[in-house]
């Protein structure tokens, strides 16, 4: 009986633990990997005998493939593959060191390639498989107060889409690549945020819970498609920014008032909640 493989980065906790809880309900032997490798070994340890912890630093190329060669030797194939892992840090670009700059691109972009290209490798060696990106409605519109982050998410999913025509162009039909393109997702990722400004877009919309966003993994590995917004109507209104960008920026002051209303709703939430915990 074949064993199917996959392997999900960034999945120590919050919405790539939940993705690699997922694959392992599907029947996966899912490689949990993420840069703190207790927390790789926590989840793993809470999802059961089929998820094997790893740490990784997907900036390092060499280091992707060897978590690959790691998965294919508890798994008979490489099926799936999510490039999960992601880091945000807000903040107008002239305010941050080039240290961050750099960090965000190479975690977002460039660890998206490294990982897209070293499932590639093996799914062409293999039977097939599907890649799914998790990007972001950053990467499809402007957006204040996360330019480098924006910036990287553009780059994944420009990256994603070219490599995708270029496996078709290739005659490879048995290798999908789907981009999820969520709105702000309430994940350890902005727990923090509650009280930064320049993070008020990600607020701007219905905070997902990550479980909507694990559906939508689920619906295109059961029917591939390029991209997916979660919700879909916010990536029409993110499509209808980027295509007419005066009106989008014309629109962001607005946008990022509505962020920042939430914003001071969750935050007097949490205090209330505290206050009450501690009576």
């Amino acid at each position: 009986m074949n064993r199917s493989g996959a392997v999900v980065t960034g999945a120590g906790r919050g919405l790539g633990r939940q993705i690699a809880a997922l694959l392992v309900e599907r029947g996966h032997t899912v490689l949990v990997t993420d840069l703190d490798e207790a927390a790789a070994r926590a989840a793993a340890e809470e999802l059961g005998p089929n998820a094997v912890p790893r740490a990784l630093d997907v900036r390092d190329a060499a280091a992707v493939d060897s978590a690959c060669e790691a998965l294919l030797s508890h798994a008979d194939s490489l099926d799936v593959w999510v490039n999960n892992a992601g880091v945000l840090v807000s903040g107008p670009a002239w305010t941050q060191t080039p240290d961050t700059r750099r960090l965000m691109l190479e975690v977002n972009a460039l660890g998206t390639i490294n990982g897209t290209v070293s499932a590639i490798d093996a799914m062409r060696a293999g039977s097939g498989g599907h890649i799914v990106n998790i990007v972001s409605l950053a990467g499809i519109t402007a957006v204040p107060g996360e330019a480098v982050y924006a910036a990287s998410k553009h780059a994944a999913i420009g990256f994603s889409l070219s490599t995708l025509a270029d496996l078709r162009l290739a005659g490879v039909e048995d290798i999908d690549i789907s981009c999820i393109c969520p709105d702000g997702i309430w994940t350890p990722m902005l727990y923090d945020k509650l009280e930064d400004p320049a993070a008020a877009l990600s607020f701007s919309g219905k905070l997902l819970q990550p479980e909507e966003v694990v559906a939508a993994v689920g619906t295109v590995l059961d029917r591939p498609r390029p991209v997916k917004t979660v919700p879909g109507w916010r990536g029409i209104q993110a499509r209808l920014a980027d295509a007419i960008p005066r009106l989008g920026l014309s629109a962001a002051p607005v946008v990022v008032a509505q962020g920042r209303r939430t914003q001071r709703r969750l935050l007097a939430e949490a205090r209330r909640d505290q206050d009450v915990s501690r009576g």
